[in-house]
């Protein structure tokens, strides 16, 4: 997911899919440990997606 798009989302809705990512990567870890995870760079998009998230949500809360 590209900063823009993210950036283009209300507040609402960054949270709602902070939560879903957590979950995805959730998922995606057991997956890992059970060694069922074809690419763990799968995993490494999702928490870079998520610290976007989290960046754009502070940005807003500081009040850019």
């Amino acid at each position: 997911m590209k900063i823009k798009e993210i950036r283009d989302f209300s507040v609402d809705e960054l949270e709602q899919k902070e939560r879903g990512l957590i979950e995805e990567l959730f998922k995606l870890r057991l997956r890992h440990a059970t060694a069922q995870l074809d690419s763990p760079f799968v995993m490494r998009n999702i928490r870079k997606d998520v610290a976007r998230i989290k960046t754009v949500l502070r940005e807003r809360e500081a009040g850019r």
